[in-house]
């Protein structure tokens, strides 16, 4: 390559490279151009938004300014009408008190006037005292010349007159506040009582001297007889009791006045038959065994009757003697259910009398204990109750209210009439001991009759077992005075034409209704 060659590519390089600056420089200067314009056009655009921006600010701004400004007037108006309101009522108490004022001083001035006329009054009243103690003396002096007495023995003569005639009169009110104290009295015990039966709520039951094993067949009662009879001979000289087996279907009935042998034959005849083996020898080993359950059963009785009640403390002897009631019956009432009604109720009674609710009940349970000895001496069941109760270091007031229950020894406690009532308020309840129903009833009815047989009766109801007689009267023909008289004469029949246990209480209501009608 010669010389003028690279001289003119390096010409031409030159060349290239000064047209591409050149071209490069238009290029950046375009560029460039274009940059400003689209700058330019960018602010234009932000000012106009700043603008339309500012323009709604400024719009938002005046209704909040609007906004505001209503508020404002409105609360301003509410606490004007609220002042107003504070005002007229000021001015509403304003006037009152003025009004007041002038009241009081119109009554400050009456009373003024009264002032001065009572004063006056009083110097006239002065006036004429004198002119009374002047006449008084004069009076004195000839009734003293008339009489022949001086004052002072005219004094001494009517005070002696007055002191006996206050004698006699004090003698009069304190015989009425003794029987008013009576009266008080009974009605305060009447209502212990009636409180206590109303809180204490028992089972009644009737016991008997017969009961009644039932067999699923007839075949078994020739079992039970035995050849020639000798099952059932075995069976009566093991138990001491009477066995009947008669043409009562399904039934053989057991007969004996003890409870305890009637329940050992009852389940001894329950035992065999269920075995199956019936002959004298295995007779005898069962009712053997029967009347060892029965005697722990009896134990058994007597611990859960204690823990029931709340009583601790007694002596294992009692223990099984309680147990022992529970099949023993006093003119067909269970003696045990009897025993837990009245240690109930001494105990409810005590408390509302505030004795010793503890001892109160120990003396209820144990009260009959005396009827169910293992010997039977001689003796009355509350005094041999209450030899047993000393025996096993029971209180001394608990002795005392067992040996005193039917009034054989002197009452040293107070528990002992609590639990002499109780027992009669227990043996007294219809059901609880034997008495026809029919009867009952009919002495409830004869109750009423005889209430309704009075003129103005309008009803009569025979409540708490005929304990209470409750009479409605009409008040239009019975008057309050009437109604008492009438009380205390249907009571005086009762007790003298009708037969009751304990006594009836005769309440007679007499209602007075004013009814009318709005059309």
């Amino acid at each position: 390559m010669d010389l003028i060659t690279i001289i003119s590519i390096i010409v031409s390089l030159i060349i290239g490279v000064v047209i591409g600056r050149f071209l490069l420089q238009a290029v950046f200067k375009k560029q460039e151009q274009t940059a400003q314009e689209k700058a330019e056009r960018i602010i234009k655009e932000a000012e106009q938004q700043a603008e339309h921006h500012k323009k709604q600010r400024n719009l938002e701004a005046k209704e909040k300014f609007l906004q505001l400004k209503a508020e404002h007037e409105k609360e301003v108006s509410q606490r004007n009408s609220a002042v107003a309101q504070k005002e007229n009522t000021i001015r509403q108490k304003e006037q009152s008190l003025n009004q007041k004022l002038e009241s009081l001083n119109r009554e400050k001035q009456e009373l003024d006037n009264k002032s001065k006329k009572l004063d006056h009054l009083i110097e006239l009243n002065e006036k004429k005292s004198e002119e009374v103690d002047q006449l008084k003396n004069q009076h004195i002096k000839q009734l003293e010349t008339i009489a022949g007495l001086s004052a002072q023995e005219a004094r001494e003569q009517l005070v002696n007159s007055l002191r006996e005639e206050a004698r006699s009169q004090a003698i009069m009110q304190i015989k009425d506040i003794v029987d008013e104290a009576k009266l008080t009295a009974s009605k305060e015990a009447k209502k212990v009582v009636i409180q206590t039966i109303q809180r204490t709520a028992t089972e009644s039951a009737i016991e008997n001297t017969v009961s009644i094993f039932n067999i699923e067949n007839d075949e078994i009662k020739g079992r039970i007889i035995g050849r020639e009879g000798r099952n059932i001979r075995a069976l009566e000289a093991a138990t001491g009791v009477e066995i009947i087996v008669d043409d009562t279907p399904e039934a053989i009935i057991l007969s004996g006045f003890d409870p305890v042998r009637r329940e050992i034959a009852r389940l001894s005849l329950h035992r065999l038959v269920t075995d199956g083996r019936i002959h004298p020898a295995r007779i005898e080993e069962v009712v053997a065994k029967t009347r060892t359950q029965i005697e722990d059963e009896i134990v058994e009785i007597g611990e859960r009757t204690a823990i029931d009640l709340g009583i601790h403390g007694l002596h294992p002897e009692l223990i099984r003697m309680v147990g022992r009631m529970r099949y023993r019956s006093s003119y067909g009432q269970n003696l045990l259910q009897h025993s837990r009604e009245v240690a109930n109720f001494a105990a409810t009674m005590a408390a509302e009398l505030g004795l010793n609710v503890k001892h109160a009940k120990r003396a209820g349970l144990l009260h009959d204990i005396g009827k169910v000895p293992d010997d039977n001496p001689e003796l009355p069941h509350a005094i041999l109750g209450m030899q047993l109760a000393e025996k096993y270091k029971e209180h001394p007031d608990v002795c005392n209210a067992i040996g005193a229950h039917h009034d054989e020894i002197e009452m040293t406690s107070l528990i002992s009439p609590v639990v002499q009532a109780c027992d009669a308020i227990s043996g007294a309840r219809p059901g609880a001991r034997r008495e026809v129903v029919e009867s009952y009833i009919k002495r409830l009815k004869e109750l009423e009759e005889l209430a309704l047989s009075y003129p103005g009766v309008e009803k009569t109801f025979a409540i708490q077992a005929g304990r209470e007689l409750r009479v409605v009267v009409e008040s239009e023909k019975v008057s309050d005075a009437q109604a008492e008289i009438l009380a205390a004469d249907i009571s005086n029949r009762i007790q003298t034409e009708m037969t009751y246990p304990g006594q009836v209480k005769v309440t007679v209501i007499r209602e007075t209704r004013s009814v009318a009608y709005a059309k």
